[in-house]
């Protein structure tokens, strides 16, 4: 995994190469409502490493809830 503290932001190709997952993944989760937050800039559309870590953080716990309810 790149070190995301070298940039404040990622683009969606750095976030998804990061992230090992790929775009068509992003773009899905994004319509189901459980993708990063994401930020417009011009054209370009960015994700903060903030959001990132918020993203991952949820990820987990919806995975330990999923298993503390079996």
């Amino acid at each position: 995994m790149k070190d995301l503290n070298e940039k404040p932001v990622l683009d969606i190709p750095d976030f998804c190469e990061a992230h090992g997952i790929s775009r068509a993944l992003l773009h899905k989760m994004w319509r189901n409502g459980t993708g990063p937050r994401i930020m417009k800039i011009g054209r370009r559309t960015l994700i903060s490493t903030e959001a990132a870590a918020d993203w991952r953080k949820g990820l987990e716990e919806k995975q330990t809830n999923k298993r503390g309810a079996k």
